[in-house]
């Protein structure tokens, strides 16, 4: 087997992927103890190495499965994120670039990419994008008409919250993840009596139905993703079956060739 084989069998075997896993996770849990300065002042160095250390682990790894993979390791979009978390954590943190510091914290995402569970996830959640779009839109333009609305019926109450069209539709957001909106419901009520009656109706409109369908649309994504047949992994060839087939081969071979002309058998 040539060595570049024998890199891409290590990089992509489970064993590998396991020890991957863990350098995260303790890389993770470095990073948040750094945000302790109790912490930082009496095993700072410490967590320097740490950091140092897998940071040292992600690029070997990225390195190796260059190596095993080529061109071939861009086509797979989660290689591809892997490539640009670990490039950002090897930019200088100085200067203008003081923030990529921060971002070092970006290496713990690499979890979804090691985690099958967490691919298939992350995967019905694109693809239910398309759908989320439009029911964002659909939301928008059920703000908007009902900004309008409500401006017109509330805002001769001096209210601040409907004073325009802006910040009318900034409290019927608020009021649509259900948030304080029996309150702003009841301080209308002494100047308009019958105010209930359009929130109720926008309530049952933009949160019960509108928020249901964004839930319904990601869940139809996600079981669609489950229910997707999975490849079955091809098995890997054993070398004693190929080994014993060319032998079978070179006996036949042999026994053609001392096999006397004109006698077929």
């Amino acid at each position: 087997m040539a060595l570049r084989d024998r890199v891409g069998t290590i990089v992509d075997g489970k064993p590998f992927q396991r020890v991957i896993i863990a350098v995260i996770l303790i890389n993770a849990i470095a990073l948040g103890c750094e945000t302790s300065a109790s912490l930082v002042a009496t095993h700072g160095t410490l967590l320097t190495t740490l950091d140092h250390i897998a940071l040292g682990i992600f690029v070997a790894e990225l390195t190796a499965r260059l190596y095993a993979h080529r061109l071939r390791f861009f086509r797979d979009p989660w290689n591809c994120f892997d490539f640009l978390v670990v490039g950002i954590s090897l930019l200088p943190a100085g200067g203008v670039l003081s923030v990529v510091r921060s971002l070092r914290i970006l290496r713990a995402l690499r979890l979804v990419s090691m985690v099958p569970s967490m691919r298939r996830v992350v995967s019905a959640l694109v693809k239910s994008i398309p759908g989320l779009v439009s029911l964002s839109g659909l939301l928008t333009l059920l703000l908007y008409v009902g900004g309008v609305v409500a401006s017109n019926l509330f805002q001769s109450t001096g209210d601040a919250r409907f004073a325009d069209l802006g910040s009318t539709v900034l409290t019927l957001f608020q009021i649509t993840t259900g948030d304080g909106w029996s309150d702003v419901m009841r301080d209308l009520m002494p100047a308009q009596p019958l105010a209930w009656i359009f929130f109720v109706c926008y309530l049952l409109v933009g949160t019960f139905t509108m928020l249901n369908l964004f839930i319904a649309v990601v869940c139809s994504a996600m079981e669609s993703e489950i229910q997707s047949p999975v490849p079955a992994p091809r098995p890997a060839p054993d070398d004693s079956l190929i080994l014993e087939e060319l032998r079978a081969l070179r006996e036949e071979v042999r026994a053609l060739r001392l096999q006397p002309a004109g006698k077929p058998d």
